[in-house]
């Protein structure tokens, strides 16, 4: 059997390393005008940057960007007109980032670029500054906005979308409370698990998948316990990168495909709903996926030879003793909401269909209901 091809895209410069948020000034020196998009926290960091020229910083990107969100960055942009665009946070800031950096003077909207290769191209250079060790945005060529209207996620890729200069400085993410710490690394090994266990599982993107597993499994733990751990913090920075990576060729699957709708409909951040739901997903893939799933399981900590109730068990404390809430109820879902959302989960074959086993709308619903 012959291996898929493949196509991997990366950051064309990256730095790790206490400290290395300050080397992006120097790199764009030659910057008149730049565009910080960031959080009201995130935007403290701003400083670190040592940006020269005109700064101009954006800093109302919530925890789950919309349409209205993009809107106010790209009307920023238009009033700035900025020749460097610095992504500085999560996930969702680094999303707005990519987008702003391909549509503002594009004459391209949202609506024109959403799928897969319809960005023209970008004039505008991109930084991201990583402030969160879980979504791996600054890796990859990914964005996804949410439709308010439709309850549903708008996913644009592009090559174009890649950063020019990607930073993994694990001094941004010292303050990251434990909870968030928590749910994020949960949200980064879950993009490693996803692609590993995928259906367009590769070997070069395995390799990725289990760096990250691992070093979720070594370092997570001393991250929530101590926040200032500065190794745990940079294996964890690390190993969000690789699950960047995954998402790129390989992309997620069930997992994430059953979590979404915990965001758009109960406003879940997209870590926590990923880690409320990973422990179910893993053990229901376990029966097609063993050997990989063995994987990871010993990676975490949890044994070998696990049925799939112990592996339930086991992935379930995993994320608990993290200190996570793993109950849907606990955080507002009540039991007549988990029919649409099993139906709008099953309705994303976009991720679905990665899945190494078929999924039912009951076998979705029996996901919500144990996790209730």
């Amino acid at each position: 059997m012959t291996i898929a091809q493949i196509t991997l895209h990366q950051p064309r410069r990256l730095a790790v390393g206490a400290g290395l948020i300050g080397e992006v000034g120097a790199w764009a020196a030659d910057a008149q005008s730049t565009l910080v998009i960031a959080t009201p926290i995130t935007a403290a960091f701003a400083d670190r940057l040592k940006l020269s020229g005109r700064i101009t910083v954006f800093d109302a990107i919530p925890g789950e960007p919309d349409i209205a969100t993009l809107e106010a960055a790209l009307e920023a942009a238009r009033q700035c007109k900025p020749e460097l665009i610095v992504g500085l946070g999560g996930g969702s800031v680094l999303g707005v980032a990519k987008l702003v950096a391909v549509l503002w003077g594009s004459g391209q909207t949202l609506g024109d670029v959403a799928g897969p290769n319809r960005v023209a191209g970008r004039r505008t250079r991109l930084v991201q500054g990583a402030t969160t060790a879980g979504t791996g945005s600054e890796a990859g060529i990914r964005s996804l906005i949410t439709d308010p209207a439709k309850a549903s996620k708008i996913a644009v890729e592009s090559p174009h979308m890649i950063a020019d200069f990607a930073v993994l400085d694990p001094e941004l993410t010292y303050s990251v409370p434990p909870a968030v710490t928590a749910a994020t690394g949960v949200d980064a090994m879950a993009h490693c698990v996803e692609a590993f266990t995928n259906r367009r599982a590769h070997p070069m993107i395995d390799g990725f998948a289990r760096m990250g597993f691992r070093l979720v499994g070594k370092y997570l733990a001393r991250a929530v316990k101590d926040g200032s751990d500065t190794e745990a913090r940079e294996g964890l920075m690390l190993a969000s990168y690789y699950g960047g990576i995954c998402l790129g060729p390989v992309n997620t699957a069930a997992g994430h495909a059953i979590a979404y709708p915990l965001g758009t409909r109960l406003g879940l951040p997209h870590g926590l709903a990923n880690a409320i739901i990973f422990p179910h997903v893993l053990a229901f893939n376990q029966a097609v996926a063993a050997k990989k799933t063995d994987e990871i399981a010993l990676a975490l900590g949890f044994g070998e030879a696990l049925s799939e109730a112990q592996l339930l068990s086991a992935a379930h404390g995993f994320c608990r003793g993290l200190g996570i809430e793993m109950s849907l109820s606990a955080h507002g879902a009540t039991a007549d909401d988990l029919p649409r959302y099993a139906s709008e989960a099953h309705a994303n074959r976009r991720l679905m269909d990665n899945n190494p086993i078929d999924m039912s709308v009951e076998d979705i619903l029996s996901v919500y209901r144990a996790a209730f």
